[in-house]
């Protein structure tokens, strides 16, 4: 009997996720023995410092990729979201699960929505994307980082350090805590993360057994759509926690990508659309736009401040 290893954050929704691929791939290969082996990564060891602080790129997967290419495990289990644009040689996605729901949500003390918070409200996220969209909106509000897992941050809430806090639809969804949310925040108010709703599942290109099996469960749409978010974000050389958003959908052969660029305060927001049928071109093309309108000045000072 062949034992496989798959690798995975230690949070609750991290193994939740892990479970789902864990169930979907036995009923392919019931055979085969299934461990899940639960690995501690930077973002999760350092709590008290926003992630744009502390690196940004790969915080959550550096040490379960090392895991993978030192073959201490056979495949690992992500947060689309959480992936780099670049992976390190060797590894590949071999699968993208069926999304979820993308959007963000709100989840408020009072039951008030992110237009009806009281000026002055605090509202709590630790992604510069969401901040900046926050603000633009409603820049009477006053942002602060939380970071921890999902239990923790309605924690937080609950105690009052925060009026609100803004999380992923799909994870509370996963763990059974839709009842939480106040409101879903439409793709008007906020687009979401590159691959956000998305699992990747990811392994050693030259393990063409495991490779096989990993494939049977990729949704081609959701694969394609989140090739065309990746892609835009590959252009601006940037990593996951950015102030970058973007949201493709699928229509046939064509996809219609939404994407966005804005600074951290939310003064400057630049979002525009492009669409076609070659995933990557389409992703590349709205990047070029947005530079062109000026989204490689507000990364740089981004950077730079990340930076100091």
């Amino acid at each position: 009997m062949k034992t496989v290893s798959v690798g995975t954050r230690q949070s609750a929704l991290a193994q939740t996720q892990t479970r789902w691929v864990m169930d979907r791939l036995r009923e392919f290969q019931p055979d085969w023995e299934w461990r899940m082996e639960k690995i501690l990564t930077k973002g999760d060891r350092i709590l008290d410092v926003t992630l744009s602080k502390i690196g940004g790129k790969g915080l959550f997967i550096k040490e379960i990729e090392r895991a993978l290419l030192e073959g201490r495990i056979d495949l690992a289990v992500h947060s689309m979201k959480d992936l780099p644009a670049e992976m390190p040689e060797g590894l590949v996605v071999a699968a993208v699960t069926p999304r979820e729901d993308p959007r963000d949500c709100l989840i408020s003390r009072t039951g008030a929505g992110l237009d009806e918070l009281p000026a002055g409200s605090v509202v709590g996220t630790s992604s510069l994307r969401r901040q900046a969209q926050i603000l633009a909106r409603r820049p009477d509000l006053e942002v602060k980082p939380v970071r921890g897992n999902v239990d923790t941050r309605l924690r937080k809430l609950e105690e009052g350090r925060f009026d609100a806090v803004v999380l992923a639809r799909a994870g509370l969804s996963r763990l059974g805590l839709e009842d939480q949310i106040t409101e879903v925040l439409s793709f008007d108010k906020m687009l979401p993360a590159v691959g956000q709703g998305a699992l990747a599942v990811q392994c050693r290109g030259e393990d063409a057994s495991v490779l096989r099996l990993i494939r049977k469960i990729n949704d081609p749409h959701a694969e394609k759509a989140v090739r065309a978010e990746r892609a835009f974000l590959h252009a601006f050389e940037g990593g996951c926690h950015l102030p970058v958003a973007a949201y493709a959908q699928v229509e046939g052969e064509k996809v219609c990508l939404d994407g966005l660029v804005a600074s951290p305060d939310g003064r400057r927001v630049l979002r525009d659309r492009e669409e076609g049928n070659d995933a990557e071109a389409v992703g590349r093309r709205l990047a070029e736009k947005l530079l062109r309108l000026g989204a490689e000045e507000i990364l740089s000072a981004v950077r730079a401040e990340v930076e100091r």
